[in-house]
């Protein structure tokens, strides 16, 4: 008997949560997080943890497991989820994987592309740039080198923009070419289940969950954390915009918008990287839960 991982994937504030849960209960297994914003333990509001009724309906892994001052990288996670799969496969014949993190699913579902070795004097001097020109400068310089890459990254993660401008600059090639590479081989098979819905429709449920957030305390968590901005975890849509209304540079009101608006931003780059992947099966986020249990059941039935 084969063993399948169902994957449940599409952008944040579509659905997901709710619908892995639905489908971990129906096959009575267990559900393995790929959102690598819900992977430490002091950021809750802000990266839309599942709520505790949420995570007791059924068994979740790497959900807040690590801390922020923890060194975390996509490759310990494919590494420990590769793990956590083989003990999950012992008991279930199914397991859910969930999450918007595009690279931390392709990591798991088939392996990470290999990449050259920099000069460690490249990325202290990109580094250096960041420090004296800001990301403003890191994103120009990889829309030049690699602007298919540019396309579909986080544009406002500094690590990624350095872990790939270090990579054109050593090899003089865009890094966007080392990837799609051939995948490896896992001991089980991926049903790929997307949700999605029209932009606005994305959008509007994205302006409303950052209003919950903020009813909910995002700005208390944000102040709490304040102290520890520069942290690479901390980096990240919701708190950075707060800590600069905390350093005075923008009102609020102002933080709250840019919020929604790089959320929204977030949104489109997650689409745009799943919608490269023709294995997906698409659901609108309002399917009936027991029309996409169907298709997972023929999917594992043929």
């Amino acid at each position: 008997m084969s063993n399948y991982l169902i994957n449940i994937i599409g952008p944040t504030a579509i659905g997901k949560t709710s619908l892995s849960i639905k489908v971990a209960r129906h096959f009575q297994t267990e559900i393995i997080s790929a959102d690598s914003r819900q992977f430490f333990k002091e950021m809750s509001i802000g990266t839309a943890v599942p709520e505790k009724e949420e995570l007791n309906a059924a068994p979740h892994h790497f959900i807040q497991h690590i801390s922020i001052e923890d060194k975390y990288s996509v490759g310990d996670f494919e590494r420990e989820a590769i793990n956590k799969l083989e003990a999950l496969f012992k008991k279930h014949s199914t397991v859910i994987m969930v999450g918007g993190s595009g690279l931390y699913v392709k990591a798991v579902t088939e392996g990470l592309d290999n990449f050259p070795k920099a000069d460690p004097e490249i990325r202290k001097n990109l580094n250096k740039h960041l420090l004296e020109d800001g990301i403003d400068w890191l994103q120009k310089q990889l829309f030049v080198l690699d602007p298919e890459y540019y396309k579909t990254t986080d544009v406002q993660n500094p690590h990624r923009l350095i872990r790939a401008l270090e990579i054109c600059i050593e090899t003089g090639k865009p890094f966007s070419s080392f990837l799609h590479q051939p995948k490896k081989k896992r001991d089980f098979k991926n049903i790929n289940i997307g949700l999605t819905a029209d932009r606005e429709l994305i959008y509007d449920r994205i302006n409303k969950r950052v209003d919950l957030m903020i009813d909910n305390g995002l700005i208390e968590e944000a102040k709490a954390l304040h102290s520890k901005r520069n942290l690479n975890a901390l980096n990240t849509v919701g708190y950075k915009e707060l800590f600069q209304h905390f350093s005075g540079d923008i009102s609020l009101e102002s933080a709250i918008a840019e919020i929604k608006k790089n959320t929204r931003r977030f949104a489109k780059r997650q689409l745009t990287w799943f919608r490269k992947n023709n294995d997906i099966q698409w659901f609108e986020f309002d399917e009936k839960p027991e029309n996409i249990l169907n298709y997972i059941q023929s999917k594992i039935n043929t």
